[in-house]
């Protein structure tokens, strides 16, 4: 045994003169991420900036066209994608190499279907436009509002028009309603007399089905070949998460910094005391995510169902289908991966 000690006591020493002066290095594994601006993906950032994950190189960039970042994955050039939790069984019919790994956050009241004056009801939408993003949750949301109002999902038209253009046209009058998330909708309420709220994300349906949500996504490659970044790149998130939760104040600044924002749009979206519930966007921690994955034992909030992800997955589908944005549905494991969150689970990390 002593032996053996000398020889590895030996090797390490002559490890350490071939790194020079400035002592021993180690191997730092680059992660390349994507998301479009939101403070729901800063956490990303705070993970960088407070160094909570010193063996990879976090790498965030935005890129506010969700689908330029799924083909950039295809491409083998990006790793992860935060987007909104909807894209999934598009990208299944489409053979992208992308799975949902886990469920970010929540929509807390952030997302509403503002209307125009003299709009009250599904039934005054009837045959005028309304702005969406389309193929995307806005588009869905609309839509069940509408049958949940007893007015068909068809009897209005969809425009592809998003943020600054859809706040324009609604002042404007160009359309009669939009689906807006924050600070979107505030600002066109401010700006738009007689502008109302027709239904908004914080309702208990909305928040129990869980449909107004953002997703992670990991690259194939990430999560079969180089599985042990992807189990350190999950970490570094829901360590982040747990991070700002015990400091808000300093972890808001470093998502407004890191997304380009105001301290207030960034406040306004996920609030200012960590809990998630004073803003409008509910972040889940480590064992929400994997309880709504159905990976750890336990329910998540808001009477959510464990292994929820399944019962989004076959709704949102559904929608595709009617929108004829894809042909059929396919099964819930073509598109999701949770054996990530098992796996930190099993190993005994609760975030």
């Amino acid at each position: 045994m002593t032996k053996k000690l000398l020889k590895s006591a030996s090797r390490c020493i002559a490890a350490l003169a071939l790194t020079g002066a400035a002592g021993p290095t180690w191997a730092v594994e680059s992660v390349k991420i994507a998301g479009f601006t939101w403070p729901g993906y800063g956490f990303w950032h705070i993970a960088a900036e407070k160094g909570l994950a010193p063996d990879l190189d976090i790498q965030y960039q935005t890129i506010e066209d969700p689908y330029e970042s799924f083909n950039l994955v295809a491409a083998g050039q990006l790793d992860v994608v935060s987007s909104t939790a909807e894209f999934t069984p598009v990208g299944v019919e489409r053979g992208l190499p992308v799975k949902l790994v886990a469920f970010g956050n929540l929509s807390y009241g952030t997302d509403k279907i503002v209307a125009g004056p003299g709009i009250e009801t599904a039934a005054d939408l009837a045959g005028k436009e309304v702005a969406v993003l389309e193929g995307g949750l806005a588009q869905i949301y609309v839509a069940m509002w509408l049958e949940q109002n007893g007015a068909a999902y068809d009897s209005v038209t969809y425009r592809n028009i998003i943020a600054d253009d859809a706040f324009a046209a609604m002042i404007g009058g160009g359309v009669a309603a939009s689906e807006f998330w924050e600070p979107y909708g505030t600002n066109t309420l401010k700006a738009l007399e007689g502008a109302s709220v027709l239904a908004q994300s914080k309702d208990p349906y909305w928040l129990q089905s869980g449909v107004i949500a953002d997703g992670h996504y990991m690259s194939d490659a990430l999560i079969n070949d180089r599985r042990d970044v992807a189990l350190l790149t999950m970490k570094a998130m829901y360590d982040a998460i747990a991070w700002w939760k015990q400091n808000p104040d300093e972890g808001n600044r470093i998502i407004a910094g890191g997304m380009s924002m105001s301290l207030a749009d960034v406040e306004l979206v996920i609030g200012k005391n960590g809990t998630g519930l004073d803003g409008g966007l509910y972040v889940y921690d480590f064992m929400e995510a994997a309880q709504f994955c159905g990976s750890a034992p336990g329910n998540p909030p808001f009477d959510q169902k464990n292994g929820q992800i399944n019962d989004h997955w076959n709704l949102v589908s559904g929608w595709w289908v009617k929108f004829n944005l894809i042909e059929a549905a396919a099964p819930p494991e073509t598109g999701i991966d949770c054996s990530l969150h098992k796996e930190l689970y099993d190993s005994g990390y609760r975030g």
